[in-house]
């Protein structure tokens, strides 16, 4: 075969990135060498499952092993696996490119970052896996094979802006990464990593977890001044999952962590649990403390990782947790599933099923622990999850009450601090039926809206939610502890008592009467845009405002179902005007004395148009308002 031997360059985002490794100040470099045996730990474990279900795949997977070798006059320090290996495609795409979402997030918030500490936190959150052997490189060699194929590849960079790769004829199945390391340099923390002692305190802090064996050769020198040299293991391999809890110290749990999730901060919770009974299974989860880059994202990963007995089968199996909890991490071993199971049985399998329910009521249940006995961490939680967990009220109707007890939002109560829906209801008012909320795209937006008026004058507590999903989700619920939730931008508004519904009818009838006639003039001549005017009792300093029919969707609902492509009918709205406010006594009076005049039509016109910006609307002719407006405007000059 031709030995192809090519130079590329960096995809921009990669560049920028290898940089930022290159030049890291990052203190904890010793992390390359745990993101290298993980990478390795990961192709071993592709390699036994493709090799379970593909028989036809020509692979050895009789010694599967992670060798550490060390050479401290050439300073390097390889780490080699007989994994599934990577194809030149595989190694241009993987290494070459960062094919991951959000990459150009991670470097906005960098560059807006001051902080040079808080910028390398951030890589963490990303996490950079393999890149981060630039931190104690000088150099990086890549010979790799993938299973079943004859032709190798090798790969080579300094982290600048170009690499070199070529194909070969003797690598072996696997992946050697090559780490050609910078001076050792105390003041900088870059330690010599060729050092038998660093190299095993490293594996047993970051790695002694791994599933696999972790080998190295190390020299012995016997009584009688003999060197051998000896294959030892220098990891214990024992699974997390499968020990006790008070066997495993937090720091064990941390790093394995680290390992399944690729982050490179601690979790902010561990749940380690087991199922016994007809179905047994071990489970180790963890809730991050941040949320990933692609956690709203399509393309997302998410899933925990799934075990047979301690065999791999696979590290995204969604059939295991909801979307709405996606940013759970960890393993599931399960004992009495085949080895060859597949993800579409696993949607259907019983007992997968159950483990499901008991995962799922476990995260709610320690989340809830969290919010009752530990208000930072939940802070901390809902700031980060909030959003995705809201989502679950949407479909997971079995859970959908232990969702709504810890759900967190922004009310008119206290201007810093959110509240539960359970501490709403303890402060709701004598008499109060409802509880009272509003759907916007800001807080500012809500809280100055002329639909709080009233609330806000009689101290009503309302709801500020300013999450696309809070749109669908309070449609879906209805309710909470009996208690309807009620939209104050929906329907009719009454918050009189009895009594002083009783003292005020006079004065109401009166006022319908005397705006009687308004009323059906400008339902009939905003019949386009409006499918009623009628007087408000929730205004007190604004003119007008525009609401919904009570069962009618929000303008903000109606243009996200259009946006996904679903047709809806636009539903007309309706407009309230305040019977006690100038501008709207006075139009009534210029209509008594000349019903069909243009001046008043279009202040009719403006009257509407003013209401729908105030919610945040669009208007439906921007150019007409304004010169309607401007033509006022000139005549008060």
């Amino acid at each position: 075969m031709s030995n192809r031997i090519e130079t590329l360059e960096f995809q921009a985002e990669t560049r920028q990135l290898l940089q930022l490794m290159v030049h890291s100040i990052y203190s904890n470099k010793d992390i390359f060498l745990r993101e290298l045996i993980s990478n390795a730990s990961d192709a071993l474990d592709k390699l036994r499952l493709e090799s379970l279900v593909n028989n036809d795949l020509q692979a050895d997977v009789s010694d599967l092993r992670i060798d550490i070798e060390a050479d401290q006059e050439q300073r390097t320090l390889t780490v080699r696996d007989n994994g599934i290996g990577m194809s030149r495609d595989d190694v241009i795409q993987l290494i070459g490119t960062i094919a991951k979402s959000g990459t150009a997030e991670l470097l906005r918030k960098m560059k807006e970052s001051k902080d040079a500490a808080a910028s390398y936190d951030l890589i963490g959150q990303f996490g950079v896996g393999f890149y981060a052997t630039f931190m104690v490189a000088d150099k990086v060699t890549l010979l790799t094979r993938r299973a079943g194929e004859s032709v190798g590849t090798r790969w080579e960079s300094s982290g600048e802006g170009t690499y070199v790769i070529e194909s070969v004829d003797d690598a072996p199945q696997g992946t050697a990464v090559t780490v050609h390391l910078k001076p050792e340099d105390s003041e900088d923390r870059l330690f010599d990593y060729t050092a038998e002692w660093k190299i095993r305190e490293i594996v047993k802090r970051y790695s002694d977890f791994i599933s696999w064996p972790i080998r190295m050769a190390a020299e012995r020198t016997g009584e009688d001044d003999t060197t051998t040299i000896e294959i030892q293991q220098l990891n214990s391999m024992k699974a997390l999952w499968a020990r006790s809890r008070d066997d495993v110290d937090q720091t064990e749990y941390n790093e394995f962590y680290k390992h399944v999730s690729h982050d490179w901060t601690d979790p902010l919770e561990t749940i380690h649990m087991k199922g016994e009974g007809h179905f047994e299974y071990e489970a180790l989860l963890f809730i991050p403390s941040r949320a990933p880059f692609d956690l709203f994202m399509r393309e997302g990963k998410q899933g925990i990782q799934l075990y047979v007995k301690r065999v791999f089968i696979m590290d995204d199996c969604q059939a295991l947790m909801p979307s709405y909890l996606r940013f759970i991490k960890g393993v599931v071993d399960a004992h009495d599933l085949s080895l060859n199971i597949s993800r579409e049985i696993l949607q259907q399998d019983r007992q997968i099923q159950l483990v499901r329910r008991r995962l799922v009521k476990k995260v709610l249940a320690t989340v809830k622990h969290m919010q009752a006995n530990e208000a930072e961490r939940y802070r901390a939680f809902w700031n980060e999850f909030g959003r995705a967990v809201k989502e679950g009220l949407l479909d997971d109707v079995e859970n959908r009450e232990a969702i709504l007890e810890i759900v967190s939002v922004v009310s008119t109560h206290d201007p810093d601090q959110p509240t539960t829906l359970r501490q709403y209801v303890d402060r709701m008012k004598d008499g109060q039926n409802d509880i009272y909320y509003m759907t916007g795209d800001s807080r500012l937006m809500i809280e100055r809206s002329p639909h709080m008026e009233a609330f806000r004058a009689r101290g009503y507590e309302v709801l500020v939610l300013t999450d696309p999903v809070d749109e669908v989700w309070v449609e879906r619920v209805a309710q909470f502890d009996g208690k309807p939730l009620q939209s104050i931008a929906k329907g009719q508004v009454d918050l009189d008592t009895e009594d002083e519904k009783k003292s005020a009818e006079p004065d109401r009838e009166q006022q319908q009467q005397a705006f009687a006639a308004l009323l059906s003039w400008m339902a009939t001549k905003l019949r386009e845009e409006v499918k009623e005017v009628r007087l408000s009792a929730r205004l007190t300093t604004s003119p007008a405002c525009i609401v919904g029919d009570t069962h009618d969707i929000t303008p903000t609902l109606e243009k996200m179902y259009r946006t996904m492509g679903q047709e809806v009918p636009h539903p007309k709205r309706i407009l309230e005007l305040n019977p006690t406010h100038p501008l709207v006594t006075g139009l009534r009076k210029a209509h008594e004395r000349e019903a069909e005049s243009d001046v008043l039509m279009e202040t009719a016109e403006l009257l509407y148009g003013m209401a729908l910006l105030a919610e945040g609307g669009e208007l439906g002719d921007p150019s007409r308002f304004t010169r309607i407006l401007a033509d006022r405007l000139v005549r008060t000059l």
